[in-house]
């Protein structure tokens, strides 16, 4: 099996700190969005409502063909299309909106199995009613994008994508604690 370069592949860094999402190709910056992530900073523990920290790798991608503002609950389209108004009945509702970038970790026992698990604790990188403040972190865990931005990023990249979560971009691009 040949080994792939992986400085020519697309990658994603979420830079916690400045909370931007840049995707990369190799080392060259070819997009980076503002980004929403926990409220309750840092950290792997499940419930914690925490973005947890490290090498991740994109899981699965859900809803390419649902319309801008679609509303997922358990990664399922409900068939609503969120509008304010919709937001204002459901005030309750922590918005999932557009597409689901489910994210697993990849650094057993730090963000991968047990009480860290990132997959099991449902963190994705996801769309959001557009009149959520970006740049400061507001969510329950997951990366929030506004809806164009999470729509542009999915037709990027796929299952499989390297995705670095942390201060700044990773020293080793190739991943490992």
């Amino acid at each position: 099996m040949a080994r792939t370069d992986h400085r020519q592949q697309r990658w994603l860094v979420v830079d916690l700190q400045a909370q931007v999402l840049h995707l990369l190709q190799g080392d060259q910056v070819l997009a980076r969005w503002p980004v929403s992530t926990g409220k309750n900073g840092v950290g792997e523990a499940e419930g914690s409502g925490r973005t947890p920290r490290g090498w991740h790798r994109i899981r699965a991608c859900i809803g390419g063909e649902a319309p801008a503002g679609a509303v997922f609950v358990g990664r399922r389209p409900t068939g609503e299309v969120y509008s304010p108004a919709l937001g204002r009945a459901h005030p309750e509702r922590d918005w999932i909106l557009s597409r689901i970038l489910w994210l697993c970790g990849e650094e057993p026992g730090y963000n991968r199995g047990g009480q860290v698990d990132t997959q099991r604790r449902y963190i994705y990188i996801h769309g959001c009613p557009d009149e959520c403040p970006m740049g400061v972190p507001l969510s329950h865990g997951c990366v929030r994008m506004r809806n164009a931005d999470v729509m542009a990023l999915f037709d990027q990249v796929g299952p499989g994508t390297r995705v670095w979560l942390g201060d700044g971009r990773p020293t080793d691009a190739g991943g490992g604690r």
